[in-house]
């Protein structure tokens, strides 16, 4: 089942005999997301101006005063008007829109102190205690971010990102894993998300743009019920900020979203490491469609976190003018849980400095050590992740590097995956312990 080869194809490649599914179906799963209700405020509402904010001031206390009275009352809209105003972390409660009204932008503080206490929420897939968001929920039902206004992430030299942990290696995930790297310090800070509800049920996200984050852009983790749409992220040249990131949560539809990013844009993740395989929260039942990739890492993404599990996933419609990898693929050996029920459709991409698709299992020596070494083989455990039933139909390249680089693992080889209708000059593909592959080119 290993294979270590370079092909280069004219026409159609078909590798063992891989399971017939028609590409034109429409998976179930899909008519779920579709059908969400949004969520639905009460017909109240109140400016944060109502309740002390001031123009050009740290108005914290004033905005949450505004956010708590109105969820106190059953719900409404708390206002952010016109203006420039600036807050440290916000709390959403349950019922409450915060609406970012057009010409007004929300500005958020760089400083450590203004996003304490500590609280529950994920980094880079482990679970911890951090500064969690600057818009932060968790257990809220039926909570919004709307409005055609902006919000505004703190310069990239502010405090926070002066203490910034530069991420997980395997050492560091192990001791997260054993509870002795649980709380953040000030000495060496777990990095805020911009929008990060933990535990909440009916989101809403429209509309708004966020702008120059330091940090993953929006991230729920633990959620249910997620619909963003009509969004804008502004924060390609700053690395590590995902676009959005829908982390061990269930049924979300992303739609009518531009994502200029320094990271990643459209991304599933679920955990990391034997803690989270044993919790077992997927990711699972999302649709994208009808958006547009500006520049980023990976345009759509799997991984690399995938250890709760990522399945049912159905995208279609998505421009992508320039990412580096437009389908990006991604786990490691000690993550665990892995992806399956992928269905991507009518991906139109003007132009990858990477492979068009990329899937890569092992990760650099630099990360993972010896684990990133092809041989020998490791024994199949529960932290063992495998990718199978990957259908990309439909998907248009005008240049790249390589079409395809596959890499699985010889313990775990990535099977049934599909990849029909293809339009892209450069067909020169790279496969690396794949399975069963099926790859056919329609010029």
């Amino acid at each position: 089942m290993n294979r270590l080869f370079t092909v280069i194809l004219a026409s159609v490649l078909t590798l063992g005999a891989i399971a017939q599914t028609s590409t034109t179906e429409q998976p179930e799963f899909v008519g779920t997301v579709l059908n969400m209700k949004a969520p639905s405020f009460a017909d109240r509402t109140l400016s944060i101006a109502q309740t002390g904010a001031k123009q050009g001031k740290l108005s914290t206390a004033a905005i949450q005063k505004a956010i708590d009275k109105v969820s106190a009352q059953g719900g409404g809209t708390v206002l952010v008007p016109a203006g420039q105003w600036l807050s440290g972390r916000l709390m959403l409660k349950s019922n409450v829109n915060l609406h970012i009204d057009e010409g007004a932008t929300l500005e958020f503080t760089g400083e450590v102190k203004d996003y304490l206490p500590l609280v529950d929420s994920r980094y880079e897939g482990a679970d911890v205690k951090s500064l969690g968001a600057m818009i932060y929920a968790n257990g809220a039902e039926n909570i919004a971010v709307t409005g055609k206004g902006h919000l505004k992430a703190p310069s990239r030299e502010c405090e926070i990102t002066g203490k910034m942990d530069t991420g997980l290696s395997v050492t560091a995930e192990k001791k997260i894993e054993s509870g002795a790297a649980r709380e953040a310090t000030l000495d060496k800070i777990y990095m805020p998300t911009f929008i990060g509800p933990v535990n909440c049920r009916g989101i809403l996200i429209e509309d708004v743009t966020l702008d120059g984050s330091i940090f993953w852009n929006i991230a729920p983790v633990y959620c249910e019920n997620i619909i963003i749409r009509g969004v804008t992220v502004n924060s390609h040249g700053h690395p590590r900020t995902d676009g959005i990131d829908i982390d061990s949560s269930v049924n979300a539809l992303i739609e009518n979203t531009t994502l200029d990013c320094g990271d990643d844009c459209f991304t599933l993740k679920a955990g990391r490491g034997e803690e989270a395989v044993e919790l077992g929260r997927p990711t699972q039942n999302v649709v994208i469609r009808n958006c547009r990739v500006k520049r980023g890492v990976g345009g759509i993404t799997i991984g690399t976190e995938t250890a709760g599990f990522i399945r049912n996933v159905y995208a279609e419609n998505v421009v992508m003018e320039n990412p580096r990898m437009p389908l990006y693929f991604k786990t490691r050996r000690p993550r665990g849980g892995g992806a399956e029920n992928i269905w991507i459709r009518n991906i139109k991409v003007e132009s990858a400095s990477g492979p068009a698709i990329q899937m890569d299992m092992l990760g650099s020596p630099s990360w993972m050590g010896a684990l990133a070494e092809r041989l020998p083989a490791q024994p199949v455990g529960k932290v063992t992740p495998r990718f199978s039933d990957i259908h990309v139909d439909n998907i248009e390249v005008g240049e790249c590097r390589i079409f395809i680089q596959a890499k699985g693992l010889p313990e775990m080889p990535v099977e049934n995956m599909t990849v029909t209708n293809v339009k892209s000059k450069n067909k020169n593909i790279k496969l690396q312990d794949v399975g069963t592959i099926e790859i056919t080119f329609a010029d």
